[in-house]
């Protein structure tokens, strides 16, 4: 007799910037959701396909949870808490680094979530074993998780034995996603999330944050060719000229960045056209984010 299917969602929540998105790139051994040491890059969900033998799991990461002030920021905390909901597990992922009474609210929503919990401690290669022992068992028992797992995502330590206790954990079932799937995103959605990137890693402060990259248009007149169109939106009129750069040396930075990324995702040559524009307050405007996949 055949080995049965399982398939599973698993819920990668935690603080922002806990190292959600890093654990996922490195279990599916592919970038598909992007990483910067700026909090709150995620900004929706974002699924990644991992299979192991007979064992398919939908890994869904999600934008870190925290305390909202703007629209974008309740729809960003809302796309976590719906993740826990459709889980078969959820991962809570504990930045090691700091302290557990920053992680109390979260370790609170996943305890009453009612859902199967695990935690994990991440970063363990920059904290003290003695630390981390203490922290295991204060977390089993003052929230009752006895599951509890010490990785390095950043460098793939202990990612073996958690993988093999999700795997274990995944109800039996028919897989929802093919084989060479990585993820449910598109390639449009992929080309934008990798221009925002950029844009978080050369510019500073309070930028990142009042900007979003939204797709326009995608072109395939010549084959193995592609042109993409893309608009950076931002909220200030006096932020264009910083996003811009002298001369437009910052955009260009970002543009080629971006285009590597991008044609090396897709296995072609790759023109990448950026436009800014200012729509401000667009953070409190639903029908500027809503296409991307955020929950009101």
């Amino acid at each position: 007799m055949s080995t049965p299917t399982q398939f599973g969602y698993v819920a990668l929540i935690g603080l922002p910037n806990a190292g959600k998105s890093t654990l996922m790139n490195t279990v599916i051994g592919a970038k598909v959701s992007i990483v910067t040491p700026k909090v709150q890059t995620t900004r929706r969900r974002v699924l990644g396909v991992f299979i192991q033998e007979n064992t398919q799991v939908a890994f869904l990461d999600t934008p870190g949870i925290f305390t909202p002030s703007t629209r974008l920021d309740k729809a960003m905390v809302n796309v976590a808490l719906q993740a826990i909901q459709e889980a078969d597990l959820v991962c809570v992922i504990i930045d090691a680094c700091k302290r557990l009474t920053d992680h109390e609210r979260l370790l609170t929503i996943a305890k009453q979530s009612g859902r199967p919990i695990c935690v994990v401690l991440n970063k363990v290669d920059k904290t003290p074993k003695d630390k981390l022992l203490v922290l295991a068992q204060t977390i089993s028992e003052t929230y009752g998780f006895n599951e509890i797992f010490m990785i390095s995502a950043l460098k793939a330590q202990g990612t073996e034995d958690l993988l093999k206790y999700i795997n274990q954990k995944m109800p039996e079932g028919p897989w929802l996603f093919e084989e060479d799937d990585l993820t449910d995103l598109s390639l449009q959605d992929l080309a934008t999330e990798f221009t925002r990137e950029k844009l978080f890693a050369f510019l500073h402060q309070e930028i990142p944050y009042g900007l979003m990259v939204q797709h326009e248009l995608w072109k395939e007149d010549t084959p193995g060719k592609v042109q993409i169109y893309q608009r950076i939106v931002i909220e200030k009129n006096n932020h264009k000229g910083i996003v811009l750069g002298h001369n437009g040396t910052l955009i260009k930075k970002v543009r080629e960045a971006a285009q590597k990324d991008i044609r090396q995702l897709i296995q072609k040559k790759v023109q990448l056209f950026l436009q800014v524009v200012v729509k401000e307050d667009w953070k409190n405007k639903p029908q500027y984010f809503q296409d991307q996949g955020l929950e009101f």
